[in-house]
This record gives structure tokens, C-alpha cells and sequence, in this order.
């Protein structure tokens, strides 16, 4: 690494960094919420009596960062709504967890036809950074969609691994916050996660850094919600920011 790292200082000893996609490198989270709220609005109006999906609180509390379907049953549940789980070949709907899940990946991939995926300028200059310092990195996400996004957006280039729900399932591969998906990051970059960051916008994530030993954990808080960079910490955050371009140092030029 040079004398005049770009780095700030928590990064300067690590030797790879593994990026979540959804929210840390695309601007895509939000995409996300609208084909959840979409999904799950249904199942609550089928239901009576319940408050529409909250695309903040809920999104960030029940599914940012899981699987589809560790998502949709966690928010289910959090409503009470014991629906059965159902299997992967589920037509998209309100009847089970998978048709649920199913309905939410079906308006996901209509927005993401409309309207592309944008990606978050500090997160790609640090990427820059990092490659500039010799400093390999891979990008993570529980979606099945993350190469496609990355693709869209001219970022796939950039990583030299990519763990997302497509390699998960073929992997057998559990979804965070069980540290699986970044400890094979990790191991495709051939760095030991007590030697590798991991950056990250969802408390799930933040979690399976922790758990799986990195030596870093970055939580990113681009919500502006109350409460939820001290989420990200109590968690297991070492450092939170409110964009990953922050962990470059004062002067570093765009």
C-alpha cells in the first residue's frame, strides 16, 4: 500500500473488502421495498385489519438483507400471519410464503426493466480505491438479481468474486445474518475474514460480519430512519457511515 493511502485509517491493514450490493453499491434498496410492499399489501388486505407494509421500518426490521424467503416468513410472522410455506414452484400470490416471495421477485424484476439500476458514487469511487491500493474485493447479496444489477449498472468488472442468492441456492448456502455468504467471499478472494472488511447496510448483514470473525465490520446508514445507525452498531458495526465514500481519506479526489 502507498505512503498516501486514499484509504482512511480502519481500512489501511485489511487486505480484501466484501461489499453488500443491494444499498451499499446499487441503488436498488428501494426498488426492493416497493416490490415488497406490492407482495405483501396484498396478504394484508386479504387478512383485514392490518396496516399497510412500511417500505422504511418494516423493510429495514423484517427483510433488508435476507433471502426472499426468510424475508417474506419473517415479516409474515411479525403480523401474525402463519401462512404455509409452500414450495419454490409457486405461482406468484397471498396463498404461501414461496407464492408471496414469488409475487415480490416478479414485480422486482418489472421495476428493474423500468428503471435500471443506478449505482451509489461513493461506493464506486471506493471500490476504485481499493483496486488502485492493490486491495481485492468481492460483492455479496442474498439476492438472486445482484449479477444482473451489477451487470446493468457496469460495476461486475470491478469485483473479482461474486457470492449472490443464485450461488447461495446452488451452494446450499444459508442467508445471513449466518456469516456463510461472506465467508465465501472471502474464501474466493483468498483472504481469512480476520483479514478482510465487510460493508454493509442491513442489520442481518452486519451481524453475519460479526459472526463470522472480520476483521472489520461497516455498517452503511443511508436510511435516515432514527435508531438505525445505533442498530447497525448494537449489531456488531464497528464504524458506521452514512456512505461508504467516507472511508476515503479528507482529500482523496472524486
Amino acid at each position: 500500500m502507498s505512503a498516501a493511502s486514499p484509504l482512511a485509517a480502519c481500512l489501511r491493514p485489511v487486505r480484501a473488502v466484501v461489499f453488500d450490493t443491494d444499498g451499499v453499491l446499487t441503488d436498488s434498496a428501494r426498488m426492493h421495498a416497493a416490490a415488497w410492499q406490492e407482495a405483501f399489501d396484498a396478504c394484508l388486505a386479504a387478512a383485514g385489519g392490518q396496516r399497510p407494509f412500511d417500505p422504511v421500518d418494516d423493510y429495514l426490521r423484517h427483510v433488508d438483507g435476507r433471502s426472499r424467503l426468510d424475508g417474506a416468513a419473517a415479516f409474515l410472522a411479525s403480523r401474525g400471519l402463519a401462512l404455509p410455506p409452500g414450495s419454490p414452484g409457486d405461482a406468484p400470490g397471498t396463498g404461501t410464503v414461496a407464492a408471496v416471495a414469488a409475487r415480490k421477485d416478479e414485480v422486482f424484476r418489472a421495476l428493474l426493466r423500468e428503471r435500471g439500476a443506478a449505482v451509489w458514487p461513493g461506493s464506486v469511487r471506493l471500490v476504485h480505491a481499493l483496486r488502485g491500493e492493490g486491495i481485492p474485493c468481492a460483492a455479496v447479496s442474498a439476492s438472486r438479481h445482484a449479477t444482473e444489477l451489477l451487470t446493468r449498472a457496469g460495476l461486475l468488472g470491478l469485483f473479482r468474486a461474486v457470492v449472490d442468492g443464485n450461488e447461495a441456492a446452488r451452494l446450499g448456502l444459508p442467508g445471513k445474518p449466518d456469516p456463510a455468504l461472506f465467508a465465501e467471499a472471502a474464501r474466493r478472494l483468498a483472504v481469512p475474514p480476520r483479514e478482510a472488511a465487510v460493508v454493509e447496510d442491513a442489520t442481518a448483514g452486519v451481524e453475519a460480519g460479526r459472526r463470522g470473525g472480520f476483521g472489520l465490520v461497516v455498517g452503511v446508514d443511508r436510511s435516515g430512519t432514527p435508531g438505525h445507525a445505533a442498530a447497525l452498531r448494537r449489531h456488531g458495526a464497528d464504524v458506521v457511515v452514512a456512505d461508504p465514500g467516507d472511508l476515503l481519506a479528507p482529500g482523496t479526489a472524486p
